[in-house]
């Protein structure tokens, strides 16, 4: 049996508090030494608003008992909750994960005026013709030319990429941020890869080796063409 004491482990850092809640014991049991911690240690409302972060580890709560903690905290008027994170999922999250992580090959030509959407990393084996549209939640990567409009990370990922092995789009967009002419030559770039620059916010057009050292990440396509 967990002893009262253990069940709610309060650490400052510098982003604000920590709250670790021990997972083999009652919901009620936290809330209830929750409060009794929150209440021991005074604070002054005249305070600056300090950020918590919960941590779960192997417990799962409905949105009823997120909201449950988050009012327990919010009684603590410079308190507001800033996350809430548990190493366990539903299986419907794990399932809209693996649909997320997932790569849909396409093979065919993309001719003016079609569009091709999937959710997950996009591997098109064709071409993408001037006029024709593909779009992604995540990366998108084009065994042929590119000459039409990709869009990478279409619900806001920002690190997603769009890779052809010949690059000369009409346009490209990663996330919220559009590239009507990238930095590449007349002639178009073979074998190279659009993403957007951390250190300048835009998108940039490099070999396919400098951004597999910029993102070492995208290793895990691999493995997974291996593994599929």
């Amino acid at each position: 049996m967990v002893s009262n004491s253990q069940l709610v482990t309060i650490k400052g850092t510098r982003d604000g508090l920590t709250l670790h809640l021990n997972d083999q014991c009652s919901f009620k049991s936290i809330v209830n030494e929750l409060e009794q911690k929150l209440s021991m240690n005074g604070l002054d409302h005249d305070e600056p608003m300090i950020r918590v972060t919960i941590q779960l580890g192997k417990r799962y709560l409905s949105n009823q008992q997120q909201e449950a903690l988050r009012e327990v905290i919010r009684e603590r008027q410079n308190l507001v909750v800033e996350s809430i994170d548990s190493e366990v999922i539903t299986k419907e999250e794990a399932l809209a994960w693996k649909e997320d992580t997932e790569i849909t090959p396409v093979v065919r030509t993309i001719r003016s005026g079609q569009v091709v959407e999937t959710r997950g990393d996009m591997l098109l084996i064709g071409d993408v013709n001037p006029g024709g549209e593909v779009l992604a939640t995540g990366n998108i990567f084009i065994m042929g030319s590119m000459r039409g409009m990709a869009h990478a990370g279409i619900h806001g990922d920002n690190k997603a990429i769009v890779a052809a092995s010949y690059m000369k789009p009409n346009q490209l967009r990663i996330a919220d941020q559009l590239s009507q002419a990238p930095n590449y030559e007349s002639e178009g770039v073979y074998m190279s890869c659009g993403f957007i620059d951390a250190g300048e916010g835009d998108i940039r057009i490099a070999p396919l080796h400098e951004v597999t050292r910029r993102r070492p990440d995208l290793a895990s396509f691999e493995r997974r063409m291996l593994n599929g």
